[in-house]
């Protein structure tokens, strides 16, 4: 299969790498201030999955670069960058391309639906964790679950979207067909809502925010707000309380990763922007939008939205 992976931070080099070395044409798009990280086109990953490397058919600073015709877009650019990368695929979309959202967050698909239509876009939910090492080097720390592909909309052949995740499950990288991806999604925006921008804040691990009950307290307001919107957004969820959800989250989730940092934290750490536009952000939008008040989620964006600040 002829695929492009757009943007080659610490996701995109992990699928760049396994799809490249199980026989795939693999292209590479990052930023021209970053092509100096992969001397030779070469990417690599190490952790848990193992020591892997791949020179990739390219690396270029545009879509336009590539020549050849593209049947898979895989999106890993950071949210703030993607409706900027879906501009840039613009020329290496044709009829026969489908466009991967793997990227956290909400407003991704619903940005790549209204530029390409429901038929060119499937959604991934990506909950394996990586970092990038020495610029070229993805470091995979832990793997919760498959990646989980599928098609929100169902007006895709249900066999195309198959020939992906059986593509990217072949590779190395576990993957599942998920019809009903999208709630899927959201337990990830929920688990992401309520750590992350604690984390990065406080420099805490997903345990200690779990063991501290005014953490706690906070993680608890944050999920139940969500609730509130997505019922009010007719935005279906999996579960049918917050307090379920809650349950969930302590008893089964939390304890596998707890003692890890949050990718916030690490953006912080580096002076990066970070998503929480995406995450908490994109909860006070909905909850605008349906008149819904959420008084911790908008807390917590602003107080990112501080940190940021002060780096630039």
């Amino acid at each position: 299969m002829n695929i492009a992976v757009v943007g080659l931070g610490a996701l995109g080099i992990a699928f760049a790498t396994f799809l490249k070395k199980a026989g795939n044409t693999v292209y590479g798009i990052t930023k021209p201030e970053y092509l100096n990280r992969f001397p030779g086109g070469t990417v690599h990953v190490k952790g848990i999955w193992g020591n892997h490397s791949a020179r990739l058919d390219g690396i270029y600073p545009s879509p336009a670069d590539i020549k050849e015709k593209i049947r898979l877009v895989i999106l890993t650019v950071k949210s703030y960058d993607t409706e900027k990368a879906l501009t840039q695929i613009r020329p290496i979309v044709s009829e026969k391309t489908l466009i991967m959202i793997a990227q956290n967050g909400y407003g991704n698909y619903e940005k790549a639906v209204e530029m390409y239509g429901k038929k060119r876009v499937i959604l991934a939910r990506v909950i394996f964790g990586s970092k990038v090492v020495n610029g070229n080097t993805a470091e995979i720390t832990v793997s919760a679950d498959d990646v989980r592909i599928g098609d929100p909309s169902g007006k895709i052949n249900r066999e195309d979207v198959i020939e992906v995740v059986e593509t990217i499950n072949s590779s190395g990288i576990p993957a599942s067909y998920s019809p009903d991806v999208y709630q899927i999604l959201w337990d990830k925006i929920l688990y992401n809502c309520a750590l992350n921008p604690l984390g990065a804040l406080l420099d805490a691990t997903y345990g200690q925010l779990a063991e501290n009950p005014e953490t706690k307290k906070i993680m608890d307001n944050i999920i139940t707000e969500i609730f509130q919107v997505t019922e009010k957004n007719n935005i279906k969820l999996r579960w049918e309380s917050p307090q379920a959800y809650i349950e969930h989250f302590y008893g089964r989730l939390i304890p596998p990763t707890a003692k890890h940092y949050p990718s916030m934290y690490y953006d912080l750490k580096s002076g990066k922007k970070t998503e929480i536009d995406a995450l908490n952000g994109a909860v006070v939008m909905l909850g605008k939008r349906a008149g819904v008040p959420t008084p911790v989620n908008e807390t917590i964006t602003r107080l990112i939205k501080f940190r940021e600040k002060q780096f630039q």
